[in-house]
């Protein structure tokens, strides 16, 4: 990570012969004005801000407060203030909208007569807020208050749970704050409609601590609440006696969010921050960087790490045709994925579950030659990425991913956390370091939202924790509609492991459910436009080599797309209805549109490529009978300049997508 630092103010408040504790109310707003936040420190217990965006009241005396064993949580008062503006640009070894990322916001920290201190940071593009603590030794945090209110009852797009042990796959359900009952469990983000100002809540910085859950009260607005930490567990029953089972059965939860010994040489420790990500347009949400902007700074040493594409086995369920081989959990099948991905330039191939026994990671299948997989991938120049089950991997966590590190894997797969209590998170922590050590990347599935992790430890390359294409194998939820949403939302929070790619394409009156050969129920150019407009520094290829040799046109221009941008534009985008994006890398552009389950007809201003070029533009489009048959599609090449307009046609759940060259 290098910072350019543009300046730096730091402002003591002026007491003007007035105490600290006196005072009531203060104000901190954005650097471009729009944003205006008021903190009333007049109250017992807790803090209450409000939030106003652009005249009109967002959120309205919310409440903030955190109960450390053994301090006082009666009667706080604020003893020093302290004002603060940065203006920063940082620049992400591992990128994703953009090569650079603008860091400018004003702060105010609040120091608290309890040894703890309240730091609020607003942007431009938001407002998040965060504890801290100068204690040292045991600390122990006994619970969190953080009470959201709105100013009226606003719609929401609502994941909701059933329970703190998930997937975090859930779909965004449209509702209303004044509907969400007090036993309603939601996770994180979600997103609040304020009379069109978009406000999505997330959280960054998690580390040592529980995620953050809210819940419903029947008026508007939500109280978060957090997972206590697991104490004792078991291991499933469902696949015994076939073998051991992925799953826990929680026996036993503490009393407390998160213990933590902290050293004189720490001075105290920071808690995660409480992320209001607003966007005026709906666009603005889709550059929104305030999850990696409020992250733990870098870690590691990230020269070795490799964006890139990658082939992939489960999805597609090694349905192999074509070859004089039995297709399986073999050598012979995985030479083949590799020789795939060699021919179309993919960087890695993710052998999934199925290569070793649950009970033990190390245990290679007697059918599979896992070295020599690894050894052939690498003079394919193709690295492998190994599945692992979270709690096998946890018995032998530095000994194993040496043990990888040691045939030449370049990464791991972890799966089936399905939990964000402070242990569980914790273990998040504890494998991206481990693996950084043995320089392995980390794509964390069955997991909670990316929370903060990945600018600390860019090897955690990505992760799941959305509901992706693997879905189609046995819903039919997987629409149009739902893809122009997660951009939106959790896409705002960090990358997203979808698993793009399906060359069996239908529209949703023809979509059969077939687990072992699936399919999607959107166009074949809407599945290419996925891998320009849905951010993921790994990205998959989901579909069988087979499959991809037979689509050879298609698959040479998904093989094309970078995974990582040095510019994202937004030319238009609204959610659950569209999205356009050009994404520029070196000084190609990509436009990525997809489109609802109607026709549509855009017109796209060319006006943001260099005005002294031509471009030669290659488009892969829905083709003339795409409505019916959701595999039909066009390529089309011309030569293009900044001041032409551009109309493309999008099919009822389609897309389009087009690659931009200079040309000399």
């Amino acid at each position: 990570m290098n910072n350019k630092p543009l300046f730096t103010l730091l402002i003591l408040m002026s007491l003007l012969n007035v105490s600290i504790a006196q005072a009531k109310t203060y104000l901190v707003k954005s650097p471009d004005g729009q944003l205006e936040l008021s903190i009333d420190s007049n109250k017992d217990k807790t803090l209450n801000y409000s939030l106003n965006v652009a005249g009109k009241a967002v959120l309205a005396q919310s409440s903030a407060a955190l109960n450390i064993k053994g301090l006082d949580s009666n009667n706080i008062s604020v003893v020093d203030v302290k004002h603060s503006t940065v203006n920063n640009i940082l620049t992400p070894h591992v990128k994703q909208k953009s090569a650079e990322v603008i860091e400018h916001y004003n702060e105010i920290v609040l120091q608290l007569s309890n040894q703890q201190s309240i730091s609020f940071r607003v942007f431009d593009q938001g407002m998040a807020y965060r504890f801290s603590t100068s204690l040292t030794g045991n600390v122990e945090v006994i619970s969190e208050q953080a009470a959201f209110n709105f100013s009226k009852n606003h719609s929401v797009l609502f994941p909701e749970e059933e329970g703190f042990i998930s997937h975090n796959e859930n779909l965004y359900t449209p509702t209303t704050l004044n509907d969400i009952k007090p036993e309603q469990l939601g996770s994180l983000p979600l997103l609040v409609n304020v009379d069109g100002i978009k406000v999505v809540i997330t959280e960054t910085g998690l580390r040592d601590y529980p995620g953050m859950w809210v819940k419903g009260s029947g008026d508007t607005s939500f109280n978060a609440v957090f997972p206590t930490d697991v104490l004792k567990a078991k291991d499933s029953e469902i696949l015994k006696p076939k073998g051991p089972d992925r799953n826990q059965v929680i026996l036993e939860r503490a009393t407390y969010l998160s213990k933590t010994q902290i050293s004189k040489q720490q001075a105290g420790r920071h808690f995660p921050w409480r992320i209001f990500a607003i966007g005026q347009t709906d666009g603005d949400l889709l550059t929104n960087q305030l999850s990696y902007l409020l992250a733990d700074e870098l870690k590691i040493d990230p020269s070795w790490i490799k964006p890139g594409q990658s082939a992939w086995d489960w999805w597609n369920a090694s349905n192999l045709h074509g070859v004089d081989f039995k297709a399986g959990f073999n050598t012979q099948t995985y030479k083949h994925y590799i020789d795939f991905a060699a021919r179309y330039g993919l960087e890695y191939l993710v052998v999934d579950e199925g290569w070793s026994y649950l009970d033990d990671v190390l245990h290679v299948k007697e059918e599979l030659d896992i070295k020599e997989v690894i050894r052939y991938g690498k003079s394919k120049n193709v690295d492998i990425i190994l599945w692992v089950v979270w709690k096998t991997l946890n018995k032998n966590l530095e000994g194993a991913l040496k043990e990888f590190a040691d045939w030449g894997a370049a990464g791991i797969k972890v799966d089936f956390m399905q939990r964000d209590d402070q242990s569980m998170v914790k273990y998040y922590w504890r494998v991206a370091e481990v693996a950084a050590k043995n320089q392995l990347l980390v794509d964390f599935h069955g997991s909670y939202k990316p929370a903060g992790l990945r600018r600390a430890y860019p090897n955690a390359i990505t992760r799941e924790g959305v509901r992706g294409a693997e879905h189609n194998k046995w819903g039919d939820y997987i629409t149009s509609e739902y893809n122009l949403t997660i951009p939106f939302i959790r896409q705002l929070a960090g990358p997203i492991d979808y698993t793009p790619g399906a060359m069996v394409n239908s529209q949703p009156n023809s979509f059969r459910i077939v687990f072992h050969r699936p399919m999607s129920q959107t166009t074949r150019a809407h599945q290419v436009a996925m891998f320009v407009v849905f951010e993921s520094p790994l990205q998959m290829l989901a579909d069988s080599p087979s499959n991809y040799l037979r689509e050879h046109e298609t698959t040479s221009f998904i093989s094309n797309i970078p995974t990582v941008w040095d510019e994202t534009l937004v030319l238009s985008a609204k959610i659950s209805d569209h999205i356009i994006l050009a994404r520029r890398s070196g000084d190609e552009w990509f436009i990525g549109a997809m489109g609802n389950k109607k026709n549509r007809q855009f017109t796209l201003d060319l006006s943001f490529l260099d005005s002294n070029s031509q471009y030669g533009l290659e488009s892969f489009a829905d083709g003339i009978n795409a409505n019916k048959y959701a595999q039909d599609y066009k390529i089309q090449t011309k030569t293009i300049n900044p001041n032409n307009k551009l109309t493309i046609k999008l099919a009822k759940n389609g897309g389009w997508v087009a690659r931009l060259s200079k040309q000399k």
